[in-house]
């Protein structure tokens, strides 16, 4: 623990990129990207009627939530020091038992530069290393930029599918690392 971070935490770098836990101070790069989903997606990860979440109630999940220091990293770019997402794996039911799920989300600013590919990349090499075999992801069947995230980096879809008649069909890809 000489560099300053709890065991379990995951810092993964890139040539641009460092994936990192996330800083109760980056809770309004949370928000923005709570503002800029897409309508579609369902009301649970939508911000509700009421305002939430609000910046106060991600500072702190960031401050409570192990998942942001050990699962959904914080994507920064080196060159400018900014938090644009994040990528990483969460436990789901989704999936098989013991294979996680890759999830990324990344700020609309910076969408087609590649960043998406290159965190997922670095994600699935620590995956590898932690010694899983396999790795799931789900997508929505209208999210066409993350299926080619998905696609560049070795996913393959398969047949099972949840179909939701508001927010669209559910797709499961898989990765054998």
């Amino acid at each position: 623990m000489a560099d300053g971070r709890r065991d379990s935490e995951v810092v993964l770098e890139t040539s641009r990129l460092v994936l990192r836990p996330w800083r109760v101070t980056e809770a309004a790069v949370q928000r923005e990207l709570w503002t800029e989903r897409d309508p579609r997606v369902p009301l649970h990860r939508q911000i509700d009627t009421d305002g939430h979440p609000t910046v106060a109630d991600l500072e702190e999940s960031i401050r409570t939530h192990r998942v942001w220091s050990s699962g959904l990293l914080a994507v920064e770019r080196k060159a400018l020091g900014d938090v644009i997402g994040y990528c990483g794996l969460v436990d789901s039911e989704r999936g098989s038992a013991g294979e996680p799920e890759l999830a990324f989300e990344l700020l609309r600013r910076v969408w087609r530069q590649g960043y998406a590919t290159e965190a997922s990349l670095a994600v699935l090499d620590w995956a590898r290393a932690s010694g899983y075999e396999r790795v799931w992801a789900t997508v929505w069947d209208w999210n066409t930029a993350s299926r080619r995230v998905l696609a560049k980096v070795g996913f393959t879809e398969t047949e099972r599918k949840e179909v939701d008649p508001v927010h669209g069909t559910m797709l499961f890809a898989m990765r054998q690392l």
